[in-house]
């Protein structure tokens, strides 16, 4: 603990005898001795280092401006003087004693803390406290983790669930029941009413008469539900769910006879289902699914598979469970039969069946589906979901890293049905190259005879490419930009406008009738050639200026001017990148079949040109820089 000395009184008396202190502020000053350990409200913690009598000031040591001067006046104004066993004066005289306290007895140092601060302390203003100075950040994290367990049990601490918001000792214990009820008590949203009734079912033991205590909680619930239901209608949603659970925890609770029910909101909000159910926390989407039945009676089969067909996998999961459970499995596999067909199946349900393919015990139940199809299907869902910022990559990941699923879908198929999914993946944009590569070579080790599907295309221009690599594709920056401004349009409108267009289209059902489905599909296949094109492009290229070119011979960023020898016409041709090509300007590319017969040449000499009307010989008359207009 810090000590400090007193300010002799004869200094003190002087100057207030010179007229240099009031005697208000002499008396204030008496308690700032050197050594006081204090606080001001913009520089924070700090400690008296001396008193400057000469220049009317005292001398403080902050932590953040140590040796600060402030005058006699303003100092007995501004400054808080702290008790020598302030929690601030001990962690500067001793922050090592301090942490050994709160180790050992957590409960008592919180309290002592939160009295230095007249029993209102934020969680935030806590945590500056001791970090760093008791605490490393890390070591803090996992001592205030248990702090925080043994305050709630011990009743006097009110803890909030904001760190900004006051921590409170409370002189009377309260028992964690009356916490939770007092919570309840104190909610003015929905949300926060469900918070503190889940608090009560977690701790539902320490309620010593449940129906007496907590029955007026369950009015005030349906009451709450019955008022917002309109605004906030998964909350409330919600809050009837854990009211139901509630009621089954103990026996004695009885929900209101007029009261609202999860399958009277269910059938109120029937069209709006999926997305409602979708809104609700995990844990009670499965007791909500469940009053499916009583909500819509034999049509609750058809209101489960729409959530199969159109849920999140959380709810797909949950959605399919309950039909298995209640018999109406091969209604379940025949509808997801005919998405897949229609290839209107989503990711999340894919997910589900291919994730339940591997943990089934009875893999034989999901024979029936296991198809080439199923690729293709998951192809369609990954390109509907490739440009939505939400989208989930459970399916896409699953597809690269679980080894045997694609086996399980085409080996020992129909090869007409593979080779389509096969070609379907050579042209999808969802994958990265690498990515793809490897789904493929799965496809050619069940089928080695599909190996030409891969290769067919490459075959031909296969030299041209190698040397493209090796060389680069000389180009101009201005060409260059166009292609990237292409690609980017192409990637972030063209190809999202279309698989919306797929998307809606495959909405309208019947697929094998569908004129705007395939119209849309054959523009996908357009759209991912056009991109290959033009990422292969952008790869290989070289940008350039064309500034400095070799002009003692034809080469890329030259103007040469030939003489046709037969009619003795001059003509002046400017060779540039690859896509630079603009005739009415006499500018040729240097891939052009003219540019390749006169590169290497120098001044003077004769090149025989091929033409379509036959050959011709001309002269090179002179080579210079190209000068840009």
């Amino acid at each position: 603990m810090l000590t400090h000395s007193m300010i002799p009184e004869t200094e003190i008396q002087m100057a207030v005898e010179a007229g240099k202190i009031s005697e208000a502020t002499a008396t204030l000053l008496a308690n700032l001795g050197e050594g006081t350990c204090i606080v001001h409200k913009s520089w924070g913690f700090g400690r008296i280092a001396k008193h400057d009598f000469l220049l009317n000031q005292v001398v403080i040591d902050f932590t953040t401006k140590p040796g600060h001067g402030m005058q006699f006046q303003y100092a007995v104004e501004s400054l808080k003087v702290l008790a020598p066993d302030h929690v601030l004066a001990r962690i500067a005289g001793n922050p090592a004693a301090v942490r050994a306290e709160a180790q050992a007895d957590s409960v008592k140092f919180a309290g002592s803390v939160l009295s230095d601060y007249g029993n209102r302390l934020s969680q935030d203003e806590f945590t500056k406290i001791l970090v760093p100075a008791v605490f490393k950040e890390a070591d803090f994290k996992k001592w205030w983790d248990e702090t925080k367990k043994q305050l709630k049990k011990n009743g006097h601490f009110s803890l909030p669930t904001k760190k900004t918001e006051p921590m409170v000792f409370r002189s009377e214990a309260v028992s964690r029941a009356d916490q939770h009820l007092l919570a309840f008590q104190q909610a003015r949203q929905v949300k926060d009413q469900i918070a503190a009734v889940d608090k009560i079912l977690r701790d539902i033991e320490e309620f010593s008469n449940p129906a007496a205590q907590i029955q007026p909680i369950i009015h005030e619930m349906e009451e709450s539900a019955r008022r917002n239901l309109k605004l906030r209608t998964a909350e409330c949603l919600t809050l009837i769910a854990v009211r139901d659970e509630l009621v089954e925890r103990c026996k004695d609770l009885q929900a209101g006879a007029e009261a609202l029910t999860l399958p009277a909101i269910l059938l109120e909000e029937q069209r709006n289902l999926t997305t409602l159910l979708e809104e609700i926390p995990a844990a009670k989407v499965k007791r909500a699914l469940s009053s499916l039945q009583d909500a819509f009676g034999e049509d609750w089969s058809n209101r489960a598979l729409t959530l199969v067909a159109r849920g999140s996998t959380r709810l797909v999961t949950e959605a399919a469970r309950l039909l298995q459970e209640r018999g109406r499995t091969p209604e379940l596999f025949a509808a997801l039969d005919r998405s897949i067909r229609n290839h209107s199946i989503s990711s999340a349900a894919l997910t589900w069946l291919c994730d339940k393919r591997e943990r089934s015990r009875d893999k034989s139940e999901f024979r029936s589906l296991l198809h080439p199809r199923v690729m293709s299907a998951m192809l369609s869902a990954l390109e509907r979901d490739q440009f939505n910022e939400n989208r989930d990559r459970k399916l896409h990941d699953l597809l690269i890293n679980d080894k045997e699923l694609l086996p399980d879908l085409i080996v020992d198929k129909e090869i007409e049905e593979v080779r389509e999914a096969m070609r379907k993946l050579l042209l999808t944009p969802v994958f990265e190259d690498l990515n793809k590569r490897s789904l493929l070579m799965s496809f050619v080790r069940a089928y080695p005879e599909l190996v030409a599907l891969i290769s067919g295309d490459r075959s031909e221009s296969g030299s041209s490419e190698k040397e493209e690599k090796a060389e680069g594709l000389v180009v101009s920056w201005e060409s260059l930009q166009k292609k990237q401004a292409e690609y980017e349009d192409l990637v972030n409108k063209k190809i999202p406008e279309n698989s919306r267009d797929i998307q809606e289209a495959a909405s309208h059902g019947d697929l094998k009738e569908n004129a705007e489905f395939k119209a849309a599909k054959e523009m996908q296949r357009m759209l991912g050639r056009r991109r290959a094109d033009l990422e292969h492009d952008i790869r290989v290229a070289r940008g350039t200026d064309f500034a400095n070119p070799d002009t003692a011979q034809v080469s890329i960023g030259t103007s040469v001017t030939i003489r046709d020898d037969a009619t003795q016409k001059d003509e002046a041709y400017h060779i540039l990148g690859a896509w630079d090509t603009e005739l009415e300007k006499n500018i040729i590319s240097y891939k052009a079949a003219l540019a390749q017969s006169l590169i290497g040449h120098h001044k003077g000499e004769k090149v025989n040109l091929s033409t379509e009307s036959g050959d011709r010989l001309v002269e090179i008359i002179s080579i210079g820089a190209w000068l840009k207009n």
